[in-house]
This record gives structure tokens, C-alpha cells and sequence, in this order.
């Protein structure tokens, strides 16, 4: 089936010079091409001079490859990932041989470097090295001209690269060095290549600096740009020649990038992978289960044929933290305590699980977990696991090497890691799953992945924000009740940061609301469902709330209007009414009987929910409310988008909460 495509007819004002432009850049090369002397092509490329300079070519270009991979690439990585003053002038630094022109980057060179240079008598009295004119001096130019393509390719990549990944790995155990090796480089490998590619063709083909700095002696620093150069003078033809071989490299690096320089995306069309596999029901826990399951995630899983390890006694590590900075808070945590966190965005719910990861400025964690005060200590010794909201799974490595990458991190044999990290995908109910990539996973995989991967690390804390806010509502339930499941046997504390009122409930021992980075509310979920000290929570927890301040005959709302009730609280006393959507009565005309509440208001919205439904009613005297009712008396009321209703509730349908 053909799919029709809009075309645009560009204006002539902007077509024309466009092609001329085309044609500008075109002509030298097509001039190149109509005036080579292809019969003479072969002996031309196969003189002795030519031969010798562009072996001297490739060994100058190749040493500056080398040179700007052990200098750029720390460099790049520095430029994106820290902060520090002066930034901008490094950056400048790095631009300025691709402005400068070569022939003054040469005499800046043998200004620097030189024998009468500031650096020359140093390096020749101290270590005999002598640059000028000789090829070391040839591989220093064209590292100087050809680095920077190779820093700012690779910087953009770093840029584009999400940190999650990274810090991921660090709270698995990885040291700074193993996660730039193990998970930076490869993730940003296309970027790398692009600019190494780009580097190699650059200092291939350096002219100025080279000539100026390095001289233009045969066999020591004439390379094939400067042998171009020479054949111009007396034998114009093999200079095409030569040109056309230089032009042909040149052209291939750019086929070979395929745009990658220009952030030009790569034609997917023919690019097939293989489809995530279709979320499957969470099937009963296999019969091999880590030792120590009722108290210890830290112990080693049972492999199928029984040789891992298991540890003698589980293990239990309380929590203990005060959290200053932004997050002004103190937490205390028996081992196997699950704890919700929750508030509004902006709360802090984040910030408190990155102080407690050691990895934001915003805020500070004294940490102690067991016996062992980790707060001096970097997010990779603190034993602290992560799971941020996408799962922040390798996608360089399978499931497997994924699980197994904290067991590695913290030295465990890679054929032991392999067995363990089986044993909790095989536990997950994802075992069949290990060899594939995270592309090839549903969301509902990879975030059991990413459970099995944290818990294998052996954590002391386990933090995880918002594990399931991405998934849908079946997947959500499937891998809820294998979190469930698995942290019932969790030997440290849990943090789950979550606005889902059902895993709050069904998850955690404990919630804890945030508000401003100050916990407002931490008591068990029936507590906090029965009497929320937040109107977003509430809310939340599907419940109107007002916030006002108590009187002799009720609330005064903060927002206007007068609300009684059934037990007031001392006059002056600051309090959020909490009243169920199902204690809202909704009425066509003014109710009479022994309702105290009654208000006048306007349908802004109907929802189902189940099989009820939820009605928005405003009013201008009272805050938005809303009722739960069944479709049967909608449909008796005649209730619409814009109807005019009344509401009304009990005295003893209200709940004051102290503020």
C-alpha cells in the first residue's frame, strides 16, 4: 500500500541559491574527477613519494587518533558531566583550533613547543625530545587540529545521555571509573566512533600547522597533503591524482557516518528487531528461592543445581536518617519495612531518595544502615539500590548481564553472578527472558528486571521511584503483586515514591507524606486513609478535603463559606473536613430533612469509575466537591455537563483532621 505524501513546492527566492550553493560546493570536485588522468592513476598512486607519504599519512593520523582517545575523551566527558568555573573558556579551547587558521596553529605551536619555545628547552634538556621537524612534531599538529572533531562529537553524546543510567549503575556497586567503562562508553559508542572517524580523516589530511610546525621533510614529516603540495609544482598531474585519493578517504568516512556527525537520524526502514514479547501473567514462584527469604535479600538464590552459597543467617539492617537541606526530615525504620512516599510534585519525594543515594547537593543524608554509618561514603560503597521510574536498564546488555552487573560490580565471579542473576529472573517469573536485550521486553519485563537487578545487588536499602507509573493497569497489577511478594522477604528497608493510592495501601507498612521537604504525615495506611493530614493526599485517596479553621459552630473554610459538623474542635484550631464522595447526596431541587450542608452548584464533570459514577459539582459558595453515585440516579436526576443540582451532607459525614 503507497502512502501519499504532502510535497511542498519551495520558492524560487530560496531554491535558486540553494543550488547554487549545491553547485559552488560540486564543481571543485567534479573538476577533480573530469581532470584525473585515469590511465595514469596506478603509476601516479604507486610512485616512490607518494607510497612513503602516505604511509607516513596513516602513521601520523593513526598516533593522533590515538593521542586525542586518551586526551579528548576525558576531556569530553569532563566538558558534560561537571560543573566547574571556567567551563566555558575550556570550551573555547577546545573550538579554537577549528577557527584558527593552520598555518597560525603552526606558529602557536612552535611558539609553545619549539626549541626557542616555552615548553621546547624543557622537553629537550629534561627528556631529548625534539619536535620540530621530526614526525612526533607532525603527530602533535595534526593532533591539535583534528582533536577538537573528536571532544565535541562525544560531548554532544554524553549530553543526550540520560544520568539515570549512570547513577543507576553507581548505587549497583560500580566505582566512577567501571561505570564509564562498563556503561558510559558503550552507550555513547556511535557518538564515539563518529568523532573518532572524523579525527583519523582530519589529521589525515592536516596541511598548515603540519608545514609550518613540523617542516616538510620526505619520509619524516611529508605527509600526502604537503606531497600534493610539492607535486603541484612539477608534475600537476599526479597531483589530481593524489587529490582524488585524499577526496575518495574522505568521502568514505562520511558514507561510513551516515550522518551520525550532523545528529542526522539513521534511515530505520530496514533496520529490524525483534518485537517485545507480549506481557504474560505472573506465574506461582518457582520452587528455587534465595536462602533467607524471610528476612535477607542479601543472601545468595539457590541455583537450580543447588551450589550457590547460602549464608548461615539472614541478615537485618534498620534505618536510621536525618535529612537536612531541602528535605528537613528524620527517618527510623525497622529491617523489612516498606515505606510510601508520597506528595505533591515538588515535594521532595525525589530529592529525599537521591540525598539518601548521596547523589544531589540539594539535600544531605546522615545514613545509617545496621551497624555501619555510610554517610561519608560514595552511592557506590553505600549498598543503597535504585530503581528510577523507567528502569534505567542497560540497553547494551541482556537481562541477565543487566541483573548480574551489582554482583560483578562488587567482585563476584562472573560464572557465580550469571547463576545468581538466573535465579532471581527465574523467581521474577522474566528466567526465559535473560538473553534478551531491554528493547526486546515489554514494560512489564523490564521493570521485574529491573527488581531482580536491584535485589541481587545485595542492598542494604532499596529505593524506588515510581516503579510502576509507566505501566498499564493489568501489567501494574502483575508486577504490584511481585513486588509484594518479594519484599515480604527484604532484610532492609524499602522506599517506594509512588501517587498511586492502591500500591500506597497495598504495599507499604508506612506512608509517608511530603510536603515542602518536611514529612507532614508517617503512620500506617489506614491511619493516613482515615484521617489524611494533606488535602492532596486526600484527595488522592479520592476524598474532598477542605482546609479552614474551626469555630464555635463548625469550620470556617479557607475558602470561603462555612461548614458544620458533628464534633468541633477548639475554636481557632486549624483543620482539613474530610468528607467521602459517597456521603455527597446530589439533589435537582433544594433538599429539605435534616441535612445541615445544603449548597447550590453546577455539573463541571461526570466520570465513571467502576461501576459508579463521579460527579464535579461547583458552587459559589463552596469549594469544588464531588459525589459518587450510581448510574441509575443520574440517569433519574437527568444529570449533565452544565446541569444545575444541589448538594448536601450530613454533619456526621464530616471528619476534621488537625492540621
Amino acid at each position: 500500500m503507497s502512502r501519499l505524501r504532502t510535497r511542498t513546492r519551495p520558492p524560487v527566492a530560496l531554491a535558486l541559491p540553494a543550488l547554487l550553493a549545491v553547485a559552488f560546493l560540486l564543481m571543485p570536485l567534479i573538476g577533480i574527477l573530469v581532470r584525473t588522468p585515469w590511465g595514469d592513476l596506478g603509476e601516479h598512486l604507486g610512485s616512490p613519494g607518494v607510497v612513503e607519504a602516505l604511509k607516513l599519512s596513516l602513521l601520523v593520523s593513526l598516533w593522533a587518533l590515538g593521542l586525542s582517545l586518551v586526551l579528548g575523551v576525558p576531556l569530553a566527558w569532563l566538558l558534560a558531566r561537571v560543573r566547574f568555573k571556567g567551563k566555558a573558556l575550556v570550551r573555547s579551547l577546545v573550538l579554537l583550533p577549528m577557527v584558527l587558521p593552520p598555518t597560525v596553529g603552526g606558529v602557536a605551536l612552535l611558539l609553545g613547543f619549539g626549541r626557542r619555545g616555552l615548553l621546547g628547552p624543557w622537553l629537550e634538556d629534561s627528556f631529548g625530545i625534539t619536535l620540530p621537524f621530526h614526525t612526533s612534531g607532525a603527530v602533535v599538529a595534526a593532533t591539535f587540529v583534528a582533536m577538537p572533531f573528536l571532544v565535541i562529537s562525544l560531548e554532544g553524546a554524553l549530553g543526550g545521555l540520560k544520568q539515570s543510567y549512570e547513577e543507576t549503575a553507581a548505587s549497583l556497586g560500580a566505582s566512577p571509573v567501571r561505570v564509564f567503562l562498563t556503561v558510559t562508553l558503550p552507550m555513547v559508542a556511535p557518538g564515539l566512533v563518529a568523532g573518532a572517524a572524523l579525527t583519523w580523516a582530519r589529521a589525515l589530511g592536516e596541511f598548515g600547522a603540519t608545514i609550518t610546525f613540523a617542516g616538510n621533510l620526505p619520509g619524516t614529516t611529508q605527509t600526502l597533503p604537503l606531497q600534493v603540495y610539492l607535486l603541484l609544482q612539477d608534475r600537476p598531474e599526479a597531483a589530481t591524482s593524489v587529490s582524488l585519493l585524499l577526496l575518495a578517504i574522505a568521502m568514505a568516512v562520511l558514507i561510513a557516518l551516515r550522518g551520525r556527525w550532523t545528529g542526522t537520524p539513521v534511515d530505520r526502514a530496514a533496520v529490524t528487531a525483534q518485537q517485545p514479547a507480549p506481557e504474560e501473567p505472573l506465574s506461582p514462584a518457582p520452587a528455587t528461592r534465595p536462602a533467607g527469604e524471610s528476612g535477607a535479600a542479601g543472601a545468595v538464590p539457590d541455583s537450580p543445581a543447588g551450589s550457590a552459597a547460602q549464608d548461615p543467617e539472614p541478615e537485618h539492617w534498620p534505618l536510621h536518617a536525618t535529612v537536612t537541606g531541602f528535605n528537613r526530615l528524620t527517618l527510623e525504620a525497622e529491617p523489612g519495612t516498606t515505606i510510601a512516599v508520597v506528595g505533591e510534585n515538588g515535594a521532595g519525594k525525589t530529592t529525599l531518595l537521591r540525598a539518601l543515594l548521596g547523589l544531589t547537593p540539594r539535600a544531605h543524608a546522615d545514613l545509617r544502615l545496621g551497624d555501619a554509618d555510610v554517610t561519608a561514603l560514595p552511592p557506590h560503597k553505600r549498598q543503597v539500590a535504585w530503581v528510577p521510574q523507567d528502569g534505567a536498564l542497560f540497553p547494551h546488555l541482556s537481562a541477565l548481564a543487566n541483573t548480574a552487573y551489582g554482583l560483578r560490580a562488587r567482585g563476584v565471579p562472573r560464572a557465580e553472578a550469571r547463576r545468581e542473576a538466573q535465579a532471581w529472573l527465574d523467581r521474577l517469573g522474566v528466567g526465559h527472558l535473560a538473553h534478551r536485550k531491554p528493547s526486546q521486553l515489554s514494560g512489564g519485563q523490564a521493570q521485574r528486571v529491573a527488581l531482580a537487578r536491584a535485589l541481587a545487588a545485595r542492598p542494604r536499602l532499596l529505593l524506588l521511584d515510581e516503579p510502576l507509573a509507566a505501566l498499564d493497569q493489568t501489567t501494574r497489577a502483575h508486577v504490584r503483586h511481585t513486588l509484594r511478594t518479594h519484599l515480604a522477604g527484604f532484610g532492609g528497608v524499602c522506599l517506594i515514591v509512588t501517587h498511586d493510592p492502591v500500591e500506597a495501601v497495598s504495599l507499604a507498612d508506612r506512608v509517608l507524606v511530603l510536603a515542602d521537604g518536611r514529612a507532614l504525615q508517617d503512620a500506617p495506611p489506614a491511619e493516613v486513609s482515615r484521617h489524611p493530614r494533606s488535602p492532596w493526599v486526600a484527595r488522592m485517596l479520592g476524598r474532598n478535603a477542605w482546609p479552614g479553621i474551626a469555630s464555635a459552630d463548625g469550620l470556617a473554610l479557607a475558602a470561603g463559606g462555612r461548614l458544620v459538623v458533628a464534633e468541633a474542635l477548639p475554636e481557632g484550631t486549624e483543620a482539613l473536613a474530610i468528607i467521602a464522595p459517597e456521603a455527597v447526596s446530589v439533589h435537582r431541587d433544594r433538599p429539605g430533612g435534616s441535612p445541615r450542608n445544603v449548597w447550590p452548584g453546577t455539573v463541571r464533570e461526570i466520570t465513571a469509575v467502576g461501576s459508579r459514577l463521579r460527579v464535579l459539582i461547583a458552587s459559589a459558595e463552596a469549594p469544588d466537591l464531588v459525589a459518587e453515585i450510581t448510574p441509575d440516579a443520574a440517569a433519574e436526576l437527568g444529570l449533565a455537563d452544565g446541569s444545575a443540582v444541589w448538594t448536601s451532607v450530613k454533619a456526621t459525614e464530616v471528619t476534621l483532621v488537625r492540621l
